[in-house]
């Protein structure tokens, strides 16, 4: 095995944001996809159908490490660096009011969600994508119809609240802590799950998402 490795990352984080994670790499593995290693999803790994598994417990004076390793004889493009495995796009834009404001693109062409307000300056609006890309892949659902929480904790500071409009269709905002609405669907959904659907795509595409500017 070679003393340099193709990605390394660090970091401390709560038992939940660690238990999130695992979450994802779960979810990839069971659906024979590649895992993204990363926390903006540009380096993927995919492992093969069986790997050696190997589970190592160490004690270093007060300092005790848990090391869990795959190993598997690699194909060519087992791993991908510096790939976009998002399949949205934030699109950053001029309004007719000379309001900077965003909006997320999915590829089949669906806005899947907005900033929801315009920002005087680009780099306010920047920001509130950069705010969006942090919290919205860890942030709990609450479901307002029955004033319960989906737990998910990595490391967000805002929280997904899923509720029916005066239409009676389902939409969701993403609220930071501070209160103020970071992100929302921009549409409304003719049942509760298919606004589920939108905000787990959400949650999926935000961390690797490029962000273009484009003609408002």
């Amino acid at each position: 095995m070679s003393d340099d490795p193709i990605h390394r990352s660090r970091r401390s984080r709560s038992r939940r944001a660690i238990a999130s994670y695992f979450s994802r790499v779960a979810r990839a593995l069971r659906r024979g996809e590649p895992v993204p290693a990363d926390e903006d999803q540009t380096v993927t790994v995919d492992p093969a159908a069986e790997s050696e598994f190997e589970i190592e417990i160490d004690r270093d004076g007060d300092t005790v490490s848990l090391e869990l390793e795959m190993e598997w004889e690699a194909d060519e493009d087992d791993v991908v660096t510096e790939t976009n495995a998002s399949k949205a796009t934030f699109e950053l834009y001029e309004d007719s009011a000379e309001e900077w404001r965003w909006r997320l693109r999915h590829r089949n062409g669906n806005i899947i969600a907005d900033g929801g307000e315009g920002y005087t300056e680009k780099g306010n609006a920047t920001g509130g994508i950069e705010s969006v890309k942090t919290n919205a892949p860890g942030a709990p659902v609450v479901d307002e119809s029955r004033d319960e929480a989906v737990a998910d904790d990595d490391g967000s500071k805002a929280t997904f609240e899923l509720f029916a409009d005066t239409a009676e269709e389902w939409r969701w905002r993403l609220r930071h802590d501070n209160g103020n609405i970071i992100a929302d669907s921009g549409q409304g959904y003719s049942s509760k799950q298919k606004a589920k659907q939108g905000l787990r795509s959400v949650k999926r595409n935000v961390p690797g998402a490029a962000v273009e500017e484009v003609e408002g």
